[in-house]
């Protein structure tokens, strides 16, 4: 393997410095996107919250007064 070439003869090229940039880039922005979804819906998938529990726009102090 200190030659460099494979066995069968298969001698891939290595990506150049800006798409190994832009793989990270894109790699980055899904796992800050999935933890953040994760964030934010977690607990309604994983049964810990309802949907309609908790939404944190303020509408609940609204709706106790009228009831």
């Amino acid at each position: 393997m200190a030659g460099g070439s494979h066995p069968s003869g298969f001698n891939p090229h290595l990506p150049g410095l800006r798409y190994q940039i832009l793989a990270k880039a894109l790699g980055a922005t899904m796992w800050f996107f999935m933890l953040y979804r994760a964030r934010e819906d977690g607990p309604k998938l994983l049964g810990l919250r309802h949907p309609w529990e908790g939404h944190g726009h303020g509408h609940h102090d609204e709706h106790s007064e009228h009831h």
